[in-house]
């Protein structure tokens, strides 16, 4: 291996191992001002994590994490920060569980029917933040945060008995029609609890992303609009074509967020839907730093400190003290990975200046030696 290629190897390790070790020091600091053993929380973590019911538990929070993630990748390869994921997969979840409420056909039509409709939801929903961006120069911030709460708003007008909305009277609660047997997807029975068969997806969607952003010219176009604007126009390449379309594909991409709950586990869209999932994929995104097979590590270990709170709690520690953890990971993740980039970027500097340096060393002497 050239010298140069296990440079890049070395930074690449170093980054995710800082920000571990860091991660941990800083927890175990907080663990102990609060007056506990960080070590034995460590252990009581891992063990409970280890459990089989907890692994099934943390691949199926890891599966809509994932789907999460992707979404808010899409638009961060290209500077675009999508907060609007949170607001995008509840509504594609809302109407396509409408949708597939309100019809009986086949599993073979009935499934792909109830994902095509989310993706076309979520596209749409995002389409809107990406439009007002390119037209009128509105941060994509502002809108996708304010499409949030309108999403809310929708969601909570058809969610009523006598529009789209069933009253459960013994449950007192409200959901939409509940899904045919015909739109239940497949299970992975396990010796405890079913793994959703919605992971299938989540692992075609990361191919897709890596093919479609590796290895295809859009993708291509699409990292040259994150790093330059104006080089990439330059070169021929529309931003404001590229901006929406990249919303496109984020929201569609949100729109499988909520499928795997929907499909494999809930069958209809109720008013305790889980929420908040779009800001947990910001998190994935980052700590994967927008790469696949990152942000599905970071998805498993997000879903399982979720799953290590509830091990916690159980033998007295503070629930809180995981949203501590999973904050500090963050920080830390974020702050390393600058600290490496930064100092690869001084050693290739150095090394160019060398080579500068000697180069000009051996024509000197050839001067004199003429």
């Amino acid at each position: 291996m050239k010298k140069f290629d296990r440079d890049r190897v070395l930074l690449a390790v170093a980054a995710p191992v800082l920000a571990v070790v860091g991660a941990l020091i800083v927890t175990a600091l907080v663990l102990l001002a609060t007056g506990k053993d960080p070590f034995h929380a460590f252990n009581v973590m891992v063990n409970y994590g280890d459990k089989s019911d907890s692994q099934v538990y943390i691949l199926n929070k890891a599966t809509t994490y994932y789907l999460a993630g992707l979404a808010v990748a899409v638009g961060f390869r290209m500077n675009l920060f999508n907060i609007g994921v949170d607001g995008q997969y509840r509504l594609a979840a809302f109407f396509a569980a409408a949708v597939g409420g309100a019809v009986s056909v086949p599993g073979i039509i009935q499934i792909p029917l109830i994902i095509v409709t989310a993706m076309l939801v979520g596209a749409a929903w995002a389409a809107i933040a990406g439009v007002l961006k390119v037209t009128r120069g509105v941060s994509e911030v502002i809108s996708t945060i304010m499409l949030n709460s309108i999403a809310g708003i929708v969601i909570g007008y058809f969610l009523q008995g006598g529009r789209l909305g069933v009253l459960d009277k013994d449950a007192n609660m409200v959901s939409t029609k509940p899904l045919p047997s015909s739109g239940h997807l497949f299970n992975f029975q396990t010796a405890t609890d079913p793994v959703d068969g919605f992971i299938v997806f989540a692992v075609l969607a990361g191919v897709l992303y890596w093919f479609l952003l590796s290895r295809t010219r859009f993708g291509f176009d699409l990292r040259a609009v994150g790093r330059s604007e104006s080089a990439a126009e330059a070169s021929g390449v529309s931003v404001k074509k590229m901006v929406i379309t990249s919303m496109l594909i984020s929201g569609g991409m949100a729109g499988l967020v909520g499928m795997s709950t929907l499909l494999n586990e809930s069958h209809d869209y109720g008013t305790d839907f889980p929420t908040g999932i779009g800001f947990t994929g910001i998190a994935v995104a980052l700590l994967g730093r927008n790469n696949p097979i990152g942000i599905a590590i970071g998805a498993l270990l997000w879903a399982f400190l979720e799953r290590a709170s509830g091990g916690l709690e159980f033998q007295g520690y503070d629930k809180e003290i995981v949203g501590v953890i999973q904050g500090v990971i963050v920080l830390a993740v974020v702050i390393a990975y600058e600290i490496v980039r930064r100092y690869g970027l001084t050693r290739q500097q150095r090394k160019v200046g060398a080579e500068l340096a000697a180069a000009a060393g051996r024509q000197e002497t050839q001067e004199v030696a003429a």
